[in-house]
């Protein structure tokens, strides 16, 4: 079934969880793999500006941390004023996979707004796969 409402992204990265979980939880780190919000600054405390690789703009980003459970919610927009919710990442740790403690898969989930249209939809999809490959090499390259 193609899931009309949520996409999801998962890539196996071989290193340890809490390392994976560092690249997805820093704003900063963020900005070498987030092609909506590359190069991304701290305005303010926990709140990040970075420029879009397809439109030029400016995109803003708030994460929420959950380190216990390694997972990342991302309110995002053009405006500081304008954030909300969109994206969420979950690092898996290996030994839950059965994959051993020096693996682990991260993934990227984002919802659709009910105001997409179906080829925004799909460049969301499409950007969250090639991010995978993105995350995978800057981890394992380390």
């Amino acid at each position: 079934m193609i899931d009309p409402h949520c996409h999801s992204s998962s890539i196996m990265v071989e290193r340890p969880a809490a390392v994976a979980f560092e690249l997805m939880s820093d704003g900063l780190k963020q900005g070498q793999w987030a092609w909506g919000s590359l190069n991304r600054i701290e305005v303010e405390p926990g709140l990040f500006c970075g420029t879009s690789t397809f439109s030029g703009k400016q995109t803003f980003v708030r994460l929420n941390v959950d380190r216990a459970r390694f997972q990342v919610d991302y309110e995002v927009g053009a405006a500081k004023e304008a954030m909300q919710f969109r994206n969420m990442s979950r690092v898996i740790p290996g030994e839950l996979l059965r994959m051993g403690p020096d693996k682990c898969v991260v993934t990227l989930l984002t919802w659709r707004l009910e105001t997409q249209t179906d080829a925004e939809w799909i460049q969301f999809g499409t950007i969250h796969e090639a991010e995978m490959f993105l995350i995978k090499g800057i981890l394992e390259r380390a």
